[in-house]
């Protein structure tokens, strides 16, 4: 999994996780998550996880993603 969270300073990180897990387990407050398991984008775009990815940021909705972290900023 890719993600973009914001850690304990406020301050935005990128990082990854394997398998299930979850940002929450390193007190980072996930604000994107992206599956980058095969699985997600294999029948699309076969072993072009790079065009997955490039195509699936035109489509998030970043003004949420930007709500998310206003409302994750208030609370640290």
């Amino acid at each position: 999994w890719g993600w973009l969270c914001q850690d304990k300073a406020g301050k935005l990180v990128c990082t990854s996780t394997p398998n299930q897990d979850s940002p929450l387990s390193s007190g980072l407050i996930p604000l994107l998550g992206i599956d980058v398991w095969e699985h997600a984008y294999y029948l699309k775009y076969k072993n072009r996880r790079g065009d997955f990815v490039d195509a699936l940021m035109n489509i998030i909705n970043w003004d949420n993603i930007a709500e998310r972290y206003e409302i994750a900023k208030k609370l640290n």
